[in-house]
């Protein structure tokens, strides 16, 4: 395995090829090609910052060559390096200022401006995404939500795309969180779990957004998380005693909400738009606009054609 001391004397030996010299003009395409071998070689040896820092040294490389596609991949791959090594050091355990994390967040910002400046959104998107989704897993589902927003900002031709990164960023997450405060720690009626006067507005409220989020951004089973598998359940046709299940909704509610679920699913649109204005009256304006949302995208998918 290669020590540091070894690591840190080849890449100043490749550096010192980018020096003017009289005369002679650096090779920086070798260079960058040297400093790729570098990184792939340390890689291998698990030492993942050093290989990170290569791939910096690579990009810069790219960038003095105007090639941007080749800045852009060794950006991302250095940023990729830093937050493996930021997580490495998190499972170990080991103390430190999340210097690593911060690399791969300025490693990642600079990739997404590349792409931007390439007239690639969609890829500059997809890193946004990917730092959301690694920042969320490492429990900091606060700094997770700027590059959410930022990749629903740069998916503006992509509709569905869109609303997938910022129901991610408002996430029915937030909805849970304030039912369950709702019902743990609000006022409830004696003997039962039921919450009463704002408390039960509340979690009415968020009950209505959530199932109607997930109606509109339809996740696949195998990323649906249980609580979400859980709200879906409670309006099954099966569950025909609505007050069996949920204590917090009007009959009529629950009734039509059910049926909003099985409209969705059966993509039966002239069935939704019908329940829409049986809905309408009893929804406040935000819950309205989401159902508007729902039943324009089962009307013209992808956003299309409106």
């Amino acid at each position: 395995m290669a020590a540091e001391g070894d690591f840190l004397a080849r890449y100043r030996a490749v550096s010192n090829k980018l020096k003017k010299r009289f005369l002679r003009k650096p090779n920086v395409a070798e260079a960058s090609e040297q400093f790729g071998h570098l990184a792939k070689e340390l890689r291998q040896q698990d030492c993942l910052q050093y290989a990170a820092f290569c791939n910096l040294a690579m990009a810069r490389c790219e960038q003095t060559l105007f090639n941007a596609p080749g800045e852009a991949l060794a950006l991302t791959d250095a940023a990729r390096l830093f937050l493996s090594s930021e997580k490495e050091n998190h499972s170990l355990r080991v103390l430190g200022f999340d210097e690593h994390l911060q690399a791969a967040l300025n490693c990642y910002s600079f990739a997404s401006k590349v792409y931007v400046e390439m007239n690639q959104p969609m890829m500059a998107a997809s890193l946004c995404l990917e730092l959301g989704n690694a920042l969320k897993e490492m429990n900091r589902p606060g700094e997770a939500i700027v590059h959410y927003q930022r990749a629903a900002e740069l998916q503006t031709q992509m509709p569905v795309e869109a609303l997938l990164s910022m129901g991610e960023m408002a996430s029915c997450k937030i909805l849970t969180q304030m039912q369950l405060m709702c019902q743990e720690r609000g006022l409830q009626l004696p003997g039962t779990s039921t919450p009463v006067g704002a408390f039960l507005d509340i979690v009415a409220r968020c009950e209505i957004s959530r199932v109607l989020l997930l109606m509109l951004l339809e996740p696949p089973p195998q990323k649906l998380l249980p609580e979400h598998a859980q709200t879906l359940e409670r309006y099954a046709w099966e569950s025909f005693d609505p007050h069996s299940q949920v204590t917090f909704l009007p009959e009529n509610v629950f009734l039509l909400l059910q049926s909003v679920v099985m409209a969705c699913q059966e993509k039966d649109t002239e069935s939704l738009k019908s329940l829409q204005t049986e809905l309408w009256p009893v929804l406040t304006a935000e819950l309205n606009h989401l159902l508007h949302l729902v039943v324009q995208e089962r009307i013209t998918p992808s956003g299309q054609g409106i």
